[in-house]
């Protein structure tokens, strides 16, 4: 077991928070939450509804509800995957920079585009040129998940198994450079 504050997953939509927050939970021995199933449950609808009856800055208020709960709590102590426009906001980003560890799991817009292309659950695709859309999405958020990530990781092409160890490997690291250095 690695003792390290909450990690927290950020990147674009396909590029494995879920998938890879649950094999890191397990290898860490840590709570995972995957933070839209977090607002779903909290909001009694799923984030389609919420975007239909709310728009995105109503999803985006409890977004920020969401997390700010999930990283004051008190016996925090989780591997967090959040939804991949949570660097939009400020406020959003200033909780991220404080008190875990911010994984940015990188991945392309090719890999992005193959990943989410059989997916009906994702309200920013369901409208437009898929491939446009992702690459907007991806020239604005990209610097800010730079921004707030203490590691940034390369996801394309590669088994989930083999990036969470990898990502695995990188908080060691990062922890022990930090003990060293403090």
């Amino acid at each position: 077991m690695i003792k390290a504050p909450n990690i927290i997953l950020v990147g674009p939509m396909g590029a494995g928070k879920t998938t890879i927050g649950r094999l890191l939970s397990q290898s860490m021995g840590k709570e995972f939450y995957d933070l839209d199933k977090v607002i779903e449950d909290n909001a009694g609808a799923d984030i389609p509804w919420i975007f239909e009856r709310e728009g995105e800055d109503g999803f985006r208020k409890r977004e920020t509800q969401a997390l700010l709960s999930m990283t004051q709590s008190a016996e925090s102590d989780c591997v967090v995957a959040t939804g991949g426009g949570i660097v939009m906001r400020e406020e959003n980003r200033d909780i991220l920079r404080k008190n875990s560890l911010v994984v940015y799991l990188y991945a392309s817009v090719a890999q992005q585009l193959y990943r989410t292309s059989k997916s009906t659950h994702r309200p920013l695709l369901q409208t437009g040129d898929p491939k446009v859309i992702l690459k907007k999405l991806f020239e604005v958020r990209d610097p800010l998940y730079k921004e707030v990530a203490t590691l940034i990781i390369e996801t394309d092409a590669r088994h989930p198994r083999t990036v969470a160890n990898k990502v695995l490997s990188a908080i060691k690291r990062h922890l022990n450079t930090e003990s060293t250095v403090s």
